[in-house]
């Protein structure tokens, strides 16, 4: 699993360069990306493409050539492979089939933002990519609206103004909230503020709608996430009465637009009290 540059070419390690120029095989999400990254670190091995649309085909037939012995190199269009970026499906299998797998370390644009955001970097919860349809995407948000850990999302540059708009409705005008914009790159940028801040930037600054982004939210506040708890308790406790506790749990989280998971952990602690 090697990393590669999210932009800065000066960020491909010696490890990297070297695995990939001593494995038998390379598979890459895009071999046209990836074989310009090859031809300037002058690096001729073979390429095999691997994406999202034949992963799952393609990952037996890979395994069954790394039991045969040969070393296969996965890479994806830029930084860490299986984070956001195809991967999982072809680890899995190897894993499950003993195939020894190891990490090239390197670019990452989550943790690179997370560094730079000046947020609690202690605990913090990346979700990728958000859906892209409205709808969705504020569901998705309202489920996070009592999430204690600092948030990241990436996000596309056409979306991030009305993904902006989303999260100052969902979490608040006050939240803070850092979008970081081509990092590594000629034109990297960081804008800091309020989600109402930022929202109001994203209509007067076209610039923050270019290039790959990264969007970097501060966590509820505790007094907001124990507010949101205490209604969870009070809607529990009044389905637990009359309604089993799995269906219970789900419609207490349909309700006030929190995890499923959430709801039906703390179903299982109020259950003894409901009788």
């Amino acid at each position: 699993m090697v990393a590669t540059p999210i932009g800065n070419l000066g960020d491909f390690s010696p490890r990297a360069a070297e695995c990939l120029r001593t494995c038998g095989l390379i598979a890459a999400e895009d071999t046209r990306h990836t074989g310009a990254l090859l031809r300037h670190f002058g690096i001729g091995i073979p390429l095999i493409s691997l994406h999202d649309h034949n992963e799952r085909q393609r990952s037996p037939d890979l395994v069954a050539r790394m039991q045969a012995g040969e070393s296969i190199a996965l890479v994806s269009d830029a930084g860490t492979p299986a984070i956001s970026d195809p991967g999982y499906e072809l680890v899995g299998v190897a894993a499950a089939a003993g195939i020894e797998i190891v990490a090239i370390p390197g670019p990452c644009a989550a943790i690179a933002a997370l560094s730079v955001a000046a947020l609690p970097t202690d605990r913090f919860c990346f979700e990728g990519f958000l859906p892209a349809r409205g709808a969705a995407r504020r569901t998705r948000l309202e489920s996070l609206k009592s999430e204690q850990r600092t948030l990241v999302f990436y996000e596309s540059p056409h979306r991030v103004a009305d993904t902006l708009e989303d999260c100052r409705d969902c979490f608040g005008l006050e939240r803070r909230a850092v979008v970081a914009r081509e990092l590594t790159k000629m034109h990297e940028s960081l804008y800091r503020g309020s989600l109402a801040e930022l929202c109001t930037l994203a209509q007067r600054d076209a610039d923050l709608e270019r290039g790959e982004i990264v969007l970097v939210i501060d966590g509820a506040p505790a007094a907001e996430h124990q507010a949101l708890s205490v209604e969870l308790d009070r809607v529990l406790k009044l389905l637990l009465a009359e309604l089993p506790l799995k269906q219970a749990a789900k419609l207490a989280a349909q309700i006030l637009r929190v995890r499923d998971n959430e709801a039906y952990k703390r179903a299982l602690q109020l259950k003894p009290e409901s009788g």
